[in-house]
């Protein structure tokens, strides 16, 4: 939990208030707009996301997701970091733990994984023009 702790402590040291702004809208759809106000500081931001299940110490999925699109790798990257290091999940493991969260998703597992070369249809040239 410590981990955690310093996880969201580290990552609110390098959020602006103009960064929060732009992740709140990043979430307008989970944060009503009365409560997205009252959200003064990254602080309030990661408790209002904890206490709507959004984000715990073994689920960072939502932040990654709302860092990627709004285009913060850097704090994209504490997270992952934390994701692998201290909770052990590599990227395939987290697909495997999103498709298998969403039940209708699970049919598309194996489109999401890249073929072998085996599995890869191999084409043959075009024809020549006479």
């Amino acid at each position: 939990m410590a981990e955690y702790r310093s996880l969201l402590e580290e990552l609110a040291q390098n959020i602006t208030a103009e960064d929060l702004e732009q992740l709140k809208s990043a979430c307008k759809e989970d944060i009503p707009s009365e409560e997205s106000e009252a959200i003064a500081t990254s602080h309030h931001w990661f408790a209002f996301l904890e206490k709507h299940n959004k984000l715990d110490r073994d689920n960072l999925s939502y932040i990654e997701h709302i860092f990627e699109i709004s285009r913060r790798p850097d704090l994209l990257t504490m997270v992952v970091q934390y994701r692998t290091q201290v909770l052990k999940i590599s990227e395939e493991d987290e697909v495997d733990t999103k498709l298998t969260r969403i039940p209708s998703a699970k049919k598309y597992k194996d489109i999401i994984r890249q073929p072998s070369e085996e599995e890869i249809i191999k084409l043959a040239p075009p024809p020549k023009k006479a």
